[in-house]
């Protein structure tokens, strides 16, 4: 009997608002392209977004109240799924095929493996003095202090990719999705 569970290597991108993780997740995923892995990514926000356009097919589909709404088209397919409840990382990886590697935007309290991205121009304070998954800043800014720690934050320079993509290959979480 096979196990209903599989483990997925998951690392996560996390960060204020307008410090650039979309931008650093895209430079990213071509580097493991290269590499021949293939790769996922899920993007976690709080905002409401709707995929959809009132008066369409599918917007009338899930108004009737379909769980769920699919769109397939000639080159991709689209999933609207309805819930009462905010979405678990792990359910999510759970519906998604297995693959390489997942780059999670987001979730930052469910990542045990994050890497923060901090702009000191965003004027935010960075997270990883309060997160404590938080392994690594990557920044364009000087080396960090935490000063809950009283010591030097292990930083990488924002602008250097390919050491961002090392870094982050050394330390994929393997997540048992249950």
């Amino acid at each position: 009997m096979t196990s209903p569970y599989r483990k997925q290597r998951v690392f996560g991108i996390i960060g204020r608002s307008g410090s650039g993780k979309t931008h650093l997740i895209s430079r990213l995923v071509p580097l493991f392209c290269q590499q021949g892995l293939s790769v996922s990514t899920i993007k976690h926000t709080h905002h409401g977004v709707d995929m959809d356009t009132p008066g369409k097919d599918t917007f009338q589909h899930r108004e009737s109240g379909a769980v769920e709404v699919m769109l397939a088209t000639p080159t991709r397919w689209f999933l609207q799924h309805q819930s009462p409840t905010p979405p678990k990382l792990n359910d999510l990886l759970k519906i998604m095929k297995p693959v390489d590697v997942v780059l999670v935007e987001g979730f930052h309290v469910e990542v045990p493996a994050s890497l923060e991205v901090w702009r000191s121009t965003t004027g935010k304070e960075p997270l990883f003095v309060s997160t404590s998954h938080i392994q690594a800043v990557a920044t364009d800014s000087v080396p960090l202090l935490n000063p809950e720690a009283e010591k030097v934050f292990f930083s990488l320079n924002l602008n250097e990719t390919p050491s961002i993509f090392d870094y982050i290959q050394k330390n994929l979480f393997l997540w048992e999705i249950t």
